[in-house]
């Protein structure tokens, strides 16, 4: 890849706290890749446009209310149905552990939980896109 790593940062349903959200798309950003942030209280309609419109690499969903397991999938389905079921689902925020494997076979390749750090999340997602 000869372009820097694009990553979508999105607030699906009500969650109303997005500080960890800010602090992963800075750090994201500060380690070379392009980011867009598209705010709190976010569909998974209007996540995937704007995943679609962007052509990212990455969408990562911030998720603290406990809807992850409605909410991930949707966007998953709808990436996939927009033909870019090619972009990497990262997930991030107060999932339980017994939620996780659910969320892997929905079609989400890395979950991380809270107090990650910035720098393992940016290792990770290095790793899963192709250079």
């Amino acid at each position: 890849m000869d372009r820097p790593i694009r990553v979508l940062i999105a607030k699906p349903g009500l969650d109303g706290h997005d500080r960890g959200a800010k602090v992963v798309a800075r750090g994201l950003r500060d380690a070379g890749m392009e980011v867009v942030y598209t705010g709190l209280h976010r569909t998974p309609e209007q996540i995937v446009r704007a995943a679609v419109d962007e052509d990212v690499d990455v969408v990562g969903l911030s998720v603290l209310s406990g809807a992850h397991d409605r909410l991930v999938p949707e966007v998953v389905l709808g990436l996939r149905a927009e033909g870019r079921g090619d972009a990497v689902v990262l997930v991030g925020g107060i999932i339980p552990d017994e939620d996780v494997s659910a969320l892997h076979a929905a079609g989400v390749a890395l979950v991380f939980g809270p107090g990650t750090a910035v720098g393992t999340i940016v290792a990770a997602i290095k790793n899963r896109v192709s250079n």
